[in-house]
């Protein structure tokens, strides 16, 4: 897709992914003419103790699936798993979440994986056939602490024997949202790209009393994050296809009421 150099002229976005994932965004911005504002509001780390991680590995030749909810799960995961058989237990079939997280796979060495084709998310990839036939079988779902049930629960009502093997953790950087309000009093705050659930309750929480929220347009790439802000009243635009192309092309959009 070609876009235009001067897309975004003049519009200031903060981008709340994390810094390993929100830097490239932030240049795509930069590069089309906005000024963008990394305020990261998830930090991925390792987990303090890997005992109950390695526990739940020890299961993986006798398991039939493993689905990889991020690639943050197979980079801190993979590591693990090489190190305890010296290579991938070949009776594993992969499924990944979206292409990126089957990259972090390839890296490894996993060359075929199971992925959705249109969004990237958990109900688009339990719709694919060979989420359908898991009678009696075994699946691990590899992913940071806590998280959505939806792909465990739908598992199991499928007939499948499912465990977690979670091998880092998220925490929000943030103390509160004092930069993006400063930001907006100078008038140099149009937009917040947020493409996680759970950076969008941070943000909410911290936010929850604050002016500013209101008179900034929230950008999501996912219409379940739009729910809980569009409850409050919020602006919310839906970028129309996942990637950073159609996170831009929404952010464009702002230009048109933008002096």
């Amino acid at each position: 897709m070609t876009i235009a150099r001067h897309l975004l002229q003049d519009l200031h976005i903060a981008v709340t992914r994390p810094v390993e994932q929100g830097n490239g965004l932030c240049q795509l911005i930069q590069h089309h003419g906005g000024v963008a504002i990394l305020f990261p509001l998830i930090a991925v780390s390792p987990l303090q103790d890997y005992h109950a991680f390695e526990e739940q590995i020890s299961q993986l030749e006798t398991t039939d699936w493993a689905i990889f909810i991020s690639s943050n799960a197979v980079d801190f995961a993979l590591p693990h798993v090489l190190k305890k058989y010296g290579h991938v237990p070949e009776n594993l079939r992969f499924a990944a979440i979206g292409h990126q997280t089957a990259q972090a796979l390839a890296r490894f060495g996993v060359r075929e994986v199971l992925t959705p084709h249109t969004r990237f998310d958990s109900e688009t990839l339990l719709a694919l056939p060979e989420m359908q036939a898991v009678v009696d079988k075994k699946i691990a779902i590899f992913r940071g602490v806590g998280g959505r049930e939806l792909m465990a629960e739908t598992l199991k009502a499928r007939g499948a024997n499912v465990y977690f093997a979670e091998s880092y953790q998220r925490i929000n950087p943030q103390a509160n949202t004092q930069l993006l309000h400063d930001a907006w009093q100078r008038g140099e705050l149009n937009a917040v790209v947020v493409t996680s659930s759970e950076a969008m309750r941070n943000l909410l929480q911290m936010a929850e009393h604050s002016l500013w929220i209101r008179h900034v347009t929230l950008c999501v790439n996912h219409a379940r994050i739009a729910d809980l802000p569009r409850q409050q009243g919020l602006k919310v635009l839906l970028a129309q296809a996942p990637g950073d192309d159609a996170m831009l092309e929404c952010l464009s959009t702002l230009t048109q009421h933008h002096d």
